[in-house]
Formats: C-alpha cells, sequence, structure tokens
C-alpha cells in the first residue's frame, strides 16, 4: 500500500483531532493555527514581540530572535522526571499543603503533573493528599530547586476519605 493510500485511510477511519502536548497538531505533528482565534493568535504574537523574542519583517514575516532562541533552549526539560512504583489503590495519608509564587508557574505544573504521577489528588487547588511518603529523590530535588520550602506535608491518621 502506498504512503499516500494509508495517509487517507488514516484520516478517513481517524476523526478525532491529533494533540501534542495539548495543542492540535496536523497529520505532521505541526501546530494547526487554523483552529485558533485571529485575536489570540495576535495577541501573542504581540507578547512575543514585546518581549523582543520574535521579530516581524519587512515582508510580514515572523522571526525568531537571537533572545527568543535563547529563551526557548532554556526552557526545554529543564526540570527532572520522576516515576512512582507505587499503586493507585493505596492508602491516601499525606496532605501536602504548598503556596508556589506565580512567577514560577513552569515548576508550580511540573510539581502538580508529579503529584498527580504519585497518585494524589487535589482537594483544593493548592491542597492535595496520597500515599505517603513522596520518593526521597523527589524531595531531595524539591530542595535542590527550592521549591521545599514552599510546602508543608503532614502525615494523616487514617487515608483521606476511610471512615
Amino acid at each position: 500500500m502506498s504512503a499516500e493510500r494509508e495517509i487517507l485511510e488514516y484520516l478517513s477511519k481517524n476523526k478525532s483531532t491529533l494533540k501534542y502536548k495539548g495543542m492540535r497538531v496536523n497529520l505532521m505533528g505541526l501546530p494547526d493555527f487554523k483552529y485558533y482565534k485571529y485575536q489570540t493568535l495576535a495577541n501573542k504574537f504581540s507578547i512575543l514581540s514585546k518581549k523582543g523574542l520574535i521579530k516581524k519583517m519587512p515582508n510580514g514575516e515572523y522571526i525568531i530572535t537571537i533572545k527568543g532562541r535563547a529563551f526557548f533552549e532554556e526552557g526545554k526539560d529543564i526540570l527532572r522526571k520522576f516515576e512512582t512504583d507505587k499503586e493507585k489503590n493505596l492508602p491516601k495519608d499525606l496532605l501536602i499543603v504548598y503556596d508556589i509564587e506565580e512567577n514560577k508557574k513552569k515548576e508550580r505544573d511540573w510539581f502538580r503533573r508529579h503529584l498527580k504521577k504519585f497518585h494524589f489528588v487535589m482537594i483544593q487547588k493548592s491542597v492535595w493528599v496520597g500515599p505517603s511518603p513522596l520518593p526521597k529523590e523527589f524531595s531531595d530535588y524539591l530542595k535542590e530547586i527550592k521549591l521545599g520550602e514552599n510546602l508543608k506535608t503532614f502525615k494523616l491518621a487514617r487515608g483521606y476519605g476511610e471512615k
């Protein structure tokens, strides 16, 4: 079967949109901007231009600046990834309360993703409960990236939701 035929067959069967990291992409994995409002894109381009991360050329095209490339490279997966071998149905007996500053949004989102990965559930926006203990390497890394002082942990007498 030719590649063209396989693509057509795939597209005819798969009516759902393709996404990568929450963003719509086309079959080639490139961002599919046609699903975004014009004003949303215009606002984002304006913000990037004001920060000096992109530049509009005389022919109307946008290019990424040296500052933009440095910003992009700096933000690439600088935060470590952790895994857990704990099972999902363990008693949720560790309460975590945290307050991570607004200017550390990337770290805060990273922290929330890992809490989910460790089978924690959100009680309120910055209050989570899950199985104890947190992995030692994860706790050490939190101190290393200076998030450790922004959170408190409490060991519950019995698991959350247990009677």
